[in-house]
């Protein structure tokens, strides 16, 4: 049996699509694929169809097959999801493609259609036992929280998607927000604010970088990024045009939709039964996901919530970490596994 069947563990994100096997990520790939609209041809994957992306002629298009964490192109996503399986080293040099034994973890606010599109999905790339993970509980796991324990921890994950907001206690999820804000909207928020403010027109792929590189959400950094020259088009003259950027500027962009994202973490904490709360005073709270990465955010959420805000090691693997160790334990993690 062993010798015809892979184990994998996948994040199957809105931004970034990872996948771990043998307790190593062996995929990091951008979740968009390109599509030859004459053939309906899938024409590239991850690094090389982001490449692409606004950069298209009429026949291509570039396709980003989930949405809030969900599938919304099914034939794109099994599509993707089948090539990044291919693409796996160890899996690759195999003369037939072996049956898979995969755990992939789903956004906590999902719903059962959902949930039986990404299990098809699985069963059609050779998944022949496939187990879902909620978010939230995959990012505990992956963070070394003993999610087992009679205590309360509470985990925010900030993805491209949504942001998925739990309180764990006995592996079971005791009261969750899932929303719709998260690095797309960020995406989208810095795209308007260079419109509204400077008069420039810009794509997804910058938008994208200038967050990277200068994004933060709070005004008075200890040390803050270095300016940013950003391109594009300018909405007056139609000639491309270079603009500075600083860190300030990407703060105020992103102000509404972090009020937002603080406004659900309260929520999440004010359903909180008692005994978890005094957990959570002692313990405070976890953030995980690319969202994290956003400069001044702990300090921010701090001021906000008046706890520990703790930034977990490499934010954006915490979920397919997670995924990876309970698909090494499932008799453990049995409890906490959809079948």
């Amino acid at each position: 049996m062993g010798l015809f069947t892979e184990e994998i563990a996948i994040d199957l994100g809105t931004a970034n699509t990872l996948i771990i096997h043998n307790d190593k990520v062996v995929v990091n790939s951008p979740s968009i694929v390109a599509i030859d609209r004459t053939t309906n041809k899938v024409i590239a994957i991850g690094q090389e169809a982001n490449m692409m992306q606004g950069k298209t002629h009429e026949n291509i298009r570039t396709v980003r097959p989930l949405k809030d964490g969900v599938i919304a192109d099914f034939n794109a996503s099994e599509q993707m999801i089948n090539r990044l399986i291919k693409s796996i080293p160890a899996l690759h040099r195999r003369f037939f493609s072996p049956s898979l034994r995969m755990v992939i973890c789903i956004p906590s606010g999902i719903t059962e259609v959902e949930m039986r599109a990404v299990k098809e999905s699985a069963e059609r790339v050779n998944g022949k036992e496939v187990y879902l993970i909620h978010e939230p509980m995959a990012a505990a796991i992956g963070i070394g929280i003993d999610i087992m324990q009679p205590k309360g921890n509470m985990v925010v994950d900030i993805g491209g998607g949504t942001t998925e907001i739990a309180v764990i206690a006995l592996s079971g999820i005791v009261c969750d927000k899932s929303i719709k804000i998260a690095g797309d909207v960020f995406t989208s928020d810095i795209i308007n604010y260079m419109r509204g403010k400077h008069n420039l027109y810009i794509g997804d792929r910058t938008a994208e970088k200038i967050k990277i590189l200068v994004g933060s959400v709070v005004e008075d950094l200890e040390n803050p990024p270095e300016d940013m020259s950003v391109q594009g088009r300018d909405l007056m003259s139609g000639k491309p045009k270079q603009v500075l950027i600083n860190h300030a500027e990407v703060a105020k962009a992103l102000d509404k939709s972090i009020i937002r994202i603080e406004d659900a973490i309260m929520e999440a904490l004010s359903q909180t039964p008692p005994e978890l709360s005094a957990d959570i005073y002692n313990t405070g709270i976890y953030l995980a996901g690319g969202g994290a990465l956003l400069r001044g955010l702990d300090k921010r959420l701090s001021q906000k919530t008046d706890l520990p805000i703790y930034v977990a090691e490499d934010p954006l693997q915490a979920v397919v970490r997670g995924t990876g160790i309970a698909l090494k334990n499932t008799e453990r993690f049995k409890t906490v596994l959809i079948k």
